[in-house]
């Protein structure tokens, strides 16, 4: 079974900057594609961006790009989302999640997820 630990989130000043990691067990991890979503109070999940098994493509939704990078290690079955330039509108729960080998936007595109860490952007 394949498990998804995100980690990372908190609290911080718009204009911050935290970097979230998601830890893969259970799968050979160079075969998914992962991705990023989040979900704010009140609203639908949405796509933060992917990146492709290899690493070797990403795409990000137009409301973080430019801010957003995601990459990942697979010799440490972790992918990775760095956010600067934070700004209030991006607080939300983030979720990390997998599919086999090619990317996608769409949530229900996904197999495996995890449980979400906290981004709290303040004013």
């Amino acid at each position: 079974q394949v498990q998804l630990v995100e980690s990372g989130g908190g609290l911080v000043q718009a204009g911050g900057s935290l970097r979230l990691s998601c830890a893969v067990s259970g799968g050979t991890f160079s075969n998914y594609a992962m991705g990023w979503f989040r979900q704010a109070p009140g609203k639908e999940r949405e796509f933060v961006g992917t990146i492709s098994w290899s690493g070797g493509t990403t795409d990000y939704a137009g409301s973080v790009k430019g801010r957003f990078i995601i990459n990942r290690d697979n010799a440490k079955n972790t992918v990775f989302l760095q956010m600067d330039n934070l700004k209030p509108e991006d607080t939300a729960v983030y979720y990390c999640a997998a599919k086999r080998f090619i990317s996608a936007v769409k949530a229900d595109a996904y197999d495996y997820w995890g449980q979400g860490t906290q981004v709290t952007v303040s004013s």
